[in-house]
C-alpha cells in the first residue's frame, strides 16, 4: 500500500510544474550551481525560441550578447545571486534566431535544508516593447527639447506654479537678453513694466491661466537692457496626471516690428486718404472756379460795355463801379481756388529768395505794425529757386499776416530759408533733388491735431466771420505743389507754428538785376493801330460767347459766333475771309487746342487766341497759339489781338 503523504507531495509538485509550464509571459527555469539549464517552461520557449530538448543541459550564458559574455556578466550574475541572495537587472538578450530583446532578469539562489547551494531559479520577462516605448519617448523628448531650444523667434519657457522660471530656450535669450544662468529661478514678473507690476498684472495673468487653462494678451515688456518691446503672450496651465498644477508653459513673441509696420501702414493709409480727399476737393474747386470765371467774365464784360453807354450820372457810375469791384473780388477768389487746384497760370523762373524778401520788407512791416518784429535768417550760399516770384510774394505775405494774427499781443516772426538735398525716402513725398525750404515761424498759440490736419483745406479757417476766406493756406499748398514742391505746417498747441514752403532749387543764384526786374511795375506799352477784322469767336458757354463777341464788336470788329469746335470748323471752311479765331479751351468733344491743330493743318500760320480759365495746357500745346487767361476785359482782349498780329507782322506799334 502506497504512502499517502508521498502521494500528496508528488501531486503538489505536479501541480506546481503544471502552473510554471502554463506561464507564457515569463521565462521560468532552473539552473544548476554551474549555470547549466535544468528545466524549461513554455514562457521561456516563447521568449527565446528554444525547445526544452534544444536547451536543457546547455549553459545559460548562450542567451547573453557577445559583449556581455566577454565581460563575464553571466558569471557575475550567479555570483551576486549566491552571495547577496538575489540578482536583478535589465539588459539585452539573444533569441535563437539571433534577434535581440530587452529582458528584465531575476536570479534567486536555491539551497537545501542544510543551506547548500543546489542551483538557481531564473525568471526573465521580455520588456522589448516597453524599452522601445521608453526609447521613443526619450527620443521624442530629446527632439522636443532640440525643437524648443532651436526656436529663436519665440521665447518658450516654463514657470513653476508660483511663476518662477524653470526652463529657458534660445528664443527667450535672444528676445529678452538673459542667459539661462541669469534667469532660471527668477520670477517672470521682472519682464513686466513697473506700472503693470503695480497693478499686479503678472499675478492676474497666472490666475486666469490657472482658472481657465489659458491666458493670452499683448502688451509692452522689458528686456535686460531696459528697452521696451511689444509682446504677444500666451500662458498655458500644465497639470500632472493626478490633476495637480505642475506649472505654466509661457510663449512670448516679439511683435514690435509688426506693430511698427501696422502703424506705418495706417499712417500711409491716412496720408493716402487725405491726399485723395484733397485731390477730390481740388478737382471740385478747380471745376467750380472755371465755371465761376466764365460767369465773372460775362458780368465784368457787360459792366465794362454798360459803363461806356451810361450817361454821366455820378450815382449810376458809383453803383456800376461798386458792381465791378465786387466782380473783381470774385475773380481774385477764383484765382485762389485755381491756385489750390493747381490750375492757375504761373510763370516759373529762377528767383533769389533773399533779394525777394528784402524787396518786400517795407510792405511786410507796414502790414504788421510796431508790435511785431521780423527776424530773417538766410545762409550765404542759399540757392535760387524755381518759382513765380509774384505768387511767392503773396504766399509769404499771407503767412506773415497769419503769424501776426496768431500773436495778437505782438511778438517775433522769423523768416528763414535753408538748402536741402533730399533722397528718395523723404517723408513729404518730394522727388529726389535739391530744394530750398522757406519757413515762417511764430510763437503764437499753435494748432491742435484736428485743426492742423484741416489747415490747408479750402474754405477752412479759424478766424472770425468776414476775417478770411479760408483759401490762403490752400492757395499756398496748390502753388507749391504746382511748382514741384510742397507746403508743410508744423504746429503744437501752445508752442507756436512753423509754415514751410519747399521749392525746387537751381544750380546757381539769380542775379540781383534779374530779381529786381521781377518786382518792377509793368512797362507802359504803346497803343497799337489795329484795323477792323472778321473774327470767329467760339465758346460752349452762351453767356461768355455773347460777352466776347460784344467786346470785340465794341472794338470795331465783325464777329461770327460758334458754340462748338465742330461748328467752328464748318464755318471756317465756308468763310475764307475769317482773319482771326478766339476760342475757349475747355469744350466738350474737341478742345480749343485740338481745334487749333485742325485749323493749322489747313492754314499753318493762321492767328489763334486760346482763352482758358486754367493755368495748364496740354504738354504738346502749340507755342504759336497765344493764351488769354479768363476772366479778361476789353483791354486784355485787345492786347491779345494785337500781340498775335504783331507776331505775324500785321500791325506795328504807333508812336506816342
Amino acid at each position: 500500500m502506497s504512502d499517502p503523504h508521498l502521494s500528496d507531495t508528488l501531486s503538489a509538485d505536479r501541480r506546481y510544474r503544471l502552473l510554471v509550464d502554463a506561464i507564457t509571459d515569463y521565462a521560468i527555469y532552473m539552473l544548476d550551481p554551474e549555470g547549466h539549464i535544468a528545466n524549461w517552461n513554455a514562457g521561456a520557449q516563447r521568449f527565446k525560441g528554444y525547445t526544452a530538448e534544444e536547451v536543457v543541459g546547455s549553459h545559460f550564458s548562450r542567451f547573453y550578447v557577445e559583449e556581455d559574455r566577454a565581460a563575464g556578466l553571466p558569471e557575475r550574475a550567479l555570483h551576486t545571486a549566491a552571495t547577496e541572495g538575489k540578482f536583478e537587472a535589465e539588459g539585452w538578450r539573444v533569441r535563437k534566431n539571433g534577434e535581440r530583446f530587452w529582458a528584465h532578469v531575476v536570479i534567486d539562489p536555491i539551497r537545501d535544508s542544510s543551506g547548500e547551494l543546489i542551483g538557481y531559479a531564473k525568471i526573465t520577462r521580455d520588456l522589448t516593447e516597453r524599452k522601445q516605448a521608453e526609447q521613443e519617448l526619450r527620443y521624442s523628448e530629446r527632439q522636443f527639447r532640440l525643437l524648443v531650444q532651436g526656436v529663436t523667434d519665440y521665447a518658450i519657457y516654463m514657470l513653476d506654479p508660483d511663476g518662477r522660471v524653470i526652463s529657458w530656450n534660445a528664443g527667450a535669450e535672444r528676445i529678452k537678453g538673459y542667459s539661462p544662468e541669469e534667469i532660471i529661478g527668477q520670477h517672470f514678473s521682472r519682464f513686466y513694466l513697473p506700472e503693470d507690476i503695480a497693478e499686479a498684472a503678472p499675478a492676474k495673468a497666472l490666475a486666469i491661466a490657472r482658472a481657465e487653462g489659458r491666458f493670452a494678451s499683448e502688451g509692452w515688456r522689458v528686456r535686460k537692457d531696459g528697452t521696451r518691446f511689444r509682446a504677444s503672450v500666451v500662458i498655458d496651465a500644465i497639470y500632472e496626471d493626478d490633476g495637480s498644477l505642475a506649472g505654466f508653459a509661457k510663449i512670448t513673441r516679439d511683435v514690435t516690428e509688426r506693430e511698427e509696420a501696422q502703424h506705418a501702414l495706417e499712417l500711409s493709409r491716412e496720408v493716402l486718404l487725405q491726399s485723395q480727399k484733397m485731390e477730390a476737393i481740388g478737382q471740385l474747386t478747380g471745376g467750380v472756379a472755371h465755371d465761376f470765371n466764365n460767369l465773372l467774365m460775362a458780368i465784368l464784360g457787360s459792366l465794362e460795355l454798360l459803363r461806356k453807354r451810361l450817361p454821366d450820372n455820378s450815382q449810376s457810375i458809383r453803383l456800376l463801379d461798386n458792381a465791378v469791384m465786387g466782380a473783381e473780388r470774385g475773380a481774385a477768389l477764383t484765382q485762389r481756388m485755381l491756385a489750390y487746384a493747381r490750375r492757375q497760370e504761373l510763370r516759373p523762373e529762377r528767383t533769389d529768395i533773399v533779394t525777394l524778401v528784402r524787396g518786400m520788407t517795407d510792405l511786410i512791416e507796414r502790414s504788421l505794425g510796431p508790435a511785431w518784429t521780423i527776424e530773417t535768417r538766410f545762409p550765404l550760399n542759399l540757392s535760387a529757386v524755381i518759382t513765380d516770384a509774384n505768387h511767392l510774394e503773396m504766399a509769404l505775405l499771407n503767412l506773415v499776416v497769419n503769424s501776426r494774427d496768431a500773436m495778437p499781443d505782438g511778438g517775433p516772426i522769423t523768416i528763414e530759408a535753408r538748402n536741402h538735398q533730399l533722397g528718395h525716402d523723404h517723408p513729404y513725398g518730394l522727388a529726389t533733388g535739391a530744394y530750398v525750404c522757406l519757413s515762417v515761424r511764430d510763437q503764437g498759440g499753435g494748432m491742435d491735431a484736428d485743426t492742423l490736419s484741416r489747415a490747408t483745406e479750402p474754405f477752412f479757417t479759424t478766424k472770425g466771420v468776414g476775417k478770411g476766406t479760408g483759401l490762403g493756406l490752400s492757395m499756398i499748398h496748390g502753388f507749391a505743389k504746382q511748382l514741384g514742391g510742397t507746403f508743410v505746417i508744423d504746429s503744437t498747441l501752445g508752442e507756436g507754428t512753423t509754415a514751410m514752403i519747399w521749392l525746387p532749387a537751381t544750380s546757381s543764384c539769380v542775379p540781383a538785376s534779374c530779381a529786381a526786374a521781377i518786382s518792377t511795375a509793368d512797362e507802359q506799352i504803346a497803343p497799337l493801330e489795329i484795323k477792323p477784322m472778321i473774327i470767329l469767336a467760339i465758346d460752349d458757354d452762351a453767356l461768355v460767347l455773347m460777352n466776347t463777341a460784344a467786346l470785340l464788336e465794341d472794338a470795331g470788329h465783325v464777329v461770327i459766333e460758334a458754340s462748338s469746335a465742330d461748328e467752328a470748323l464748318e464755318i471756317f471752311h465756308q468763310r475764307p475771309d475769317i482773319e482771326l479765331i478766339v476760342t475757349d479751351q475747355a469744350m466738350p468733344g474737341m478742345t480749343g487746342m485740338q481745334l487749333a491743330w485742325e485749323i493749322r493743318r489747313i492754314r499753318p500760320d493762321f492767328p489763334i487766341i486760346l482763352a482758358t480759365g486754367y493755368g495748364e495746357l496740354p504738354s504738346d500745346a502749340d507755342e504759336a497759339v497765344l493764351r488769354l487767361g479768363k476772366p479778361f476785359n476789353q483791354a486784355d482782349l485787345t492786347r491779345a489781338v494785337a500781340d498775335v498780329l504783331v507776331a505775324r507782322s500785321d500791325v506795328v506799334p504807333s508812336v506816342v
